[in-house]
């Protein structure tokens, strides 16, 4: 306690000295620290681009455009024109915004993305939904593209889970991939435009089976001179639309090269690759089965779990095309991992229908995922069961 005022007088002493000497080299700071305190951030500010976010709803003579720089509130939608919304893009790029835009998947298909892109701009095309989230039972296009910007901006603010970006393919898979589509397309008017003349005949007493459109068997049809007369205009339409689905496929077949197992055809095959595109954008096996839609749906809460049918949020083209190699190959493909599993359960006249169609389509989606492994290099045939290149015989 004695020495404790000598030591406080000495900490005085020393402490006035030690503060003035801080106090003089604050002072000589004092020119040099707020300027680089003030310029620091300027040049932070300076090198972050800014973002325009666009959400676009799309149509064949205008675009309605919502739009919201950086974090202001998003002003008004507006109306452009095709050409005009990419020159008044080009405008926006010329003054520095860095522009991330989107549109609903639709029947436009992806010209507009690549023009944006081309412009330097970042485009998602997603997958159209119902945006009347709260169904206030007002739809158009100017909610539409407001609440697509609104969903826009929690994506490009991190959250990956707000937008569902759809895939968008190249020029040459676009194309490829379109002639199949026409292939089903017309391959579907044909069986309308034959079942519309069948529904006539029956109108008058008279049951057309089978092609009855066909070469050989129009001329030989068994119906009066006046009903053919009635039918003759469907039977023109039906026989030049059997020959464009005939050259059609002939097309698509002779474009499978690739090895292929017992049961799977040719037109199946490309039907297939073409849907998919590239089937190294999956990376496991719940990618795939969630691309096909042949995964069962869930309605599970707490203790209760509840499997339903499936999904069929995928590709409905690879279900069908699926499903139906399925069949085949149960009957060509008897050494098949899966057909060995299931086999005996579909082909037993004891099991249900329903159930057969069940294991059906487990049966496509498990082919589905063993394909994406054979097109991936992940395992062979003769690991899987299946043999290869050999014709089906009937």
């Amino acid at each position: 306690m004695q020495y404790r005022p000598w030591v406080r007088k000495h900490e005085g002493r020393h402490g006035a000295h030690t503060r003035s000497t801080m106090s003089a080299h604050m002072h000589n700071n004092v020119v040099s620290t707020p300027a680089v305190a003030a310029t620091q951030p300027v040049n932070h500010l300076q090198s972050q681009p800014r973002t325009l976010k666009l959400a676009l709803d799309v149509h064949l003579a205008q675009h309605v455009v919502a739009m919201q720089y950086d974090g202001e509130f998003p002003k008004p939608p507006q109306r452009f024109s095709p050409a005009g919304l990419l020159t008044w893009v080009q405008k926006q790029l010329a003054h520095g915004w860095r522009i991330v835009s989107c549109y609903e998947a639709g029947p436009f298909g992806y010209t507009l993305h690549r023009q944006l892109t081309a412009l330097g701009v970042t485009n998602y095309v997603i997958r159209p939904r119902n945006w009347d989230d709260q169904h206030k039972r007002v739809k158009t296009d100017r909610t539409d593209a407001l609440a697509m910007l609104n969903v826009l901006d929690r994506f490009v603010a991190g959250n990956p889970q707000a937008l569902a970006v759809v895939r968008v393919p190249s020029e040459a898979q676009e194309r490829q991939r379109s002639q199949t589509r026409l292939r089903q397309s017309l391959h579907r008017d044909l069986k309308l435009l034959a079942q519309r003349g069948r529904g006539v005949a029956l109108q008058y007493g008279y049951r057309l089976k089978g092609k009855w459109y066909g070469v050989r068997n129009w001329p030989k049809l068994a119906v009066p001179a006046w009903l053919a007369k009635l039918l003759a205009p469907l039977q023109a339409a039906l026989a030049a639309l059997h020959e464009q689905v005939r050259w059609q496929s002939q097309q698509i077949e002779a474009a499978s090269t690739q090895p292929k197992p017992t049961g799977l055809g040719a037109l199946s095959e490309q039907i297939i690759a073409r849907e998919v595109g590239d089937w190294h954008r999956f990376h496991n096996r719940r990618q795939v089965s969630s691309y096909l839609g042949l995964c069962p749906s869930e309605n599970s809460s707490g203790p209760r779990q509840q499997h339903g049918h499936i999904t069929k949020c995928g590709n409905p083209r690879l279900r069908w095309a699926l499903c139906e190699a399925a069949w085949r190959l149960l009957k060509y493909q008897p050494a098949y991992r899966l057909c060995k599993k299931w086999r005996a359960r579909i082909l037993d006249p004891q099991t249900p229908g329903g159930r057969k169609k069940q294991l059906i389509v487990a049966l496509a989606r498990g082919f589905g995922v063993d394909w994406w492994r054979l097109q991936t290099g992940q395992t062979t045939p003769e690991k899987l069961g299946l043999v290869m290149n050999e014709q089906p015989k009937d």
